[in-house]
């Protein structure tokens, strides 16, 4: 068995990584200019977010800096953006608050379900297309909100139930995935 601990530690710098770091470091900024309502510099922190997000996976695929921190690390800052996200749109939007809940719990299952695995296979897994499918998805519906505060209600109960779809297809979709990873690891 490998020391995970020691490798995280030695892929703590890659640039990828510190890429995911200052997504991390976006997420009270966010909030706080959100709750100034001063919402354009709020798109443009969740923008810069969103590139810093497209670039690190990018960089770690073409310069061979994929790492299991990185693994671990890059879903960890998209779902707290995403939380992040939500918790200040629901302050306009009351149904946001529900898909909050479907996504806080959707992600609490993910957790154990990954650690399960990486305790049964010692893998960390990536991102598959029905989760980078649901982050785009989210973010796009939330800029929307940061974009326009001023939404009708009915278009933005429409797109709270398209994002919890997706969260909801999300979760059956890994869970299949999972359920298949620890069928063949017998």
């Amino acid at each position: 068995m490998r020391d995970l601990g020691k490798q995280m530690r030695s892929e703590a710098f890659s640039i990828p990584n510190l890429l995911s770091y200052f997504r991390l470091l976006l997420i009270p900024l966010f909030i706080m200019l959100y709750l100034r309502e001063d919402f354009t510099a709020a798109l443009i922190t969740l923008a810069a977010s969103g590139l810093s997000d497209v670039l690190d996976g990018r960089i770690a695929r073409k310069f061979n800096m994929v790492t299991d921190l990185g693994k671990v690390l890059d879903p960890v800052a998209d779902k707290l953006t995403q939380c992040a996200m939500m918790f200040c749109v629901a302050m306009r939007y009351p149904a946001m608050w529900w898909l909050l809940g479907i996504h806080v719990v959707k992600e609490l299952i993910m957790i154990v379900m990954g650690c399960y695995v990486l305790k049964k296979t010692d893998t960390v897994n990536s991102a598959i297309w029905v989760g980078k499918l649901c982050t785009g998805v989210i973010y796009a519906v939330m800029m929307l909100h940061v974009i326009d505060p001023y939404l009708p209600q009915a278009a933005s109960v429409a797109m709270t139930v398209v994002c919890a779809g997706l969260i909801l297809l999300s979760l059956v979709v890994y869970t299949m995935r999972y359920v298949k990873i620890l069928g063949g690891n017998k």
